[in-house]
């Protein structure tokens, strides 16, 4: 990918690299035909997967991102290309703070070059759309939980991120310390989609890592290892970790869980207070967990993030001071798309070498 330059457009050409997953209201995947989109026939769900999930071999990272609520095809695909020309933007501006990816002449912990980082972004879309209104909250927030209980979306979403830990590349040919194909893999959501997310992960069954960036056992007999997991604004109960996603401190991580909160977020603080009657993640932060919370401050784009401080189980980022933007219903829910936040998945990118 390039850079944008001096162009305030921060999404580079990333639109011909995305990767995109349609899902319905039932959390199945749906393929285009002639008379429009169509779900994909059960028996063909694999082999769906594969003609699409093949991270190309320019790669050195794969980026699944899962967008949020109120956000239309178009958006949410101009999202994933902004957050990534942020962190190629950010990675050149500042290389030395990334080590591991190259940067400055940094080396991974076997000594190797660094490759830098290529991601390659699969994004996952779903129908979120509704009234800005408590009832529309109600209405997605209802969707989001019966496409993940009643409906597919965590078996499919798992299987998905099964089909790329299969599909990563060689790594006799792509000299790295990650999982067994050689590519690292992040998951990345906002909003309700860091719920899917979520809920993929609890639900894996899945096998062992092979990233050495992190203090984490790999667990064994695991369908597939994700690297890192970066949730901004997540549209879930504070104590959802405790509660909901019990599992998560035993699931296939080999990285944290870090989830960024702001008081400025009226969708997950004011919405989600009334729909729920708890305040959400988003606005407040992670509760209680099944592991120790780490509470950390967001950090500006030249001040580092150690590997010390973001080497745990669960790690609650407070935004407030940066997530300032956005009027309306929703406030600053979805002033997520900053260069801060890119500074800090490329830290998580960093530490997973």
């Amino acid at each position: 990918m390039t850079a944008t330059g001096d162009d305030e457009d921060a999404t580079g050409d990333w639109d011909d690299a995305v990767a995109v997953v349609d899902l319905d209201e039932r959390g199945w995947p749906l393929r285009d035909t002639r008379a429009g989109p169509r779900p994909v026939p059960p028996p063909g769900l694999l082999d769906h997967f594969a003609a699409r999930l093949t991270p190309p071999s320019w790669a050195t990272d794969v980026v699944v991102y899962v967008h949020g609520w109120q956000t239309s095809r178009t958006s949410s695909r101009q999202a994933v290309r902004e957050l990534l020309g942020l962190a190629e933007r950010q990675l050149a501006r500042r290389p030395e703070l990334y080590p591991a990816l190259g940067g400055a002449g940094g080396t991974r912990p076997d000594g190797a070059a660094g490759r830098g980082f290529a991601p390659w972004p699969v994004l996952i879309r779903w129908p979120s759309r509704s009234l800005p209104s408590l009832g529309g909250y109600r209405r997605v927030r209802d969707r989001a939980h019966a496409m993940s209980t009643a409906g597919h979306a965590a078996d499919v979403i798992g299987q998905l991120l099964g089909c790329l830990d299969a599909r990563r590349g060689d790594p006799r040919e792509a000299p790295l310390l990650a999982g067994r194909g050689g590519q690292y893999l992040h998951l990345v959501g906002h909003s309700f989609g860091c719920r899917f997310l979520c809920e993929a992960v609890q639900w894996a069954a899945g096998a062992p890592g092979g990233t050495l960036g992190w203090s984490t056992p790999a667990p064994p007999g695991r369908p597939f290892t994700v690297d890192s997991m970066l949730l901004f604004q997540m549209a879930a109960p504070r104590d959802a970790f405790a509660e909901t996603f019990t599992e998560l401190a035993g699931a296939p991580l080999r990285g944290p869980v870090v989830a960024t909160y702001a008081q400025g977020d009226r969708a997950t603080g004011f919405w989600h207070l009334r729909a729920e009657k708890r305040t959400g993640i988003g606005h407040a932060g992670i509760g209680t967990a099944p592991a120790p919370v780490s509470g950390i401050r967001m950090r500006g784009t030249d001040d580092g993030y150690p590997h010390a401080v973001l080497d745990h189980r669960f790690v609650s980022v407070d935004a407030s001071h940066v997530f300032v933007r956005g009027r309306g219903p929703a406030g600053a829910h979805s002033d997520h798309l900053r260069a801060e936040s890119a500074h800090l998945l490329l830290s998580l990118a960093d530490h997973s070498r």
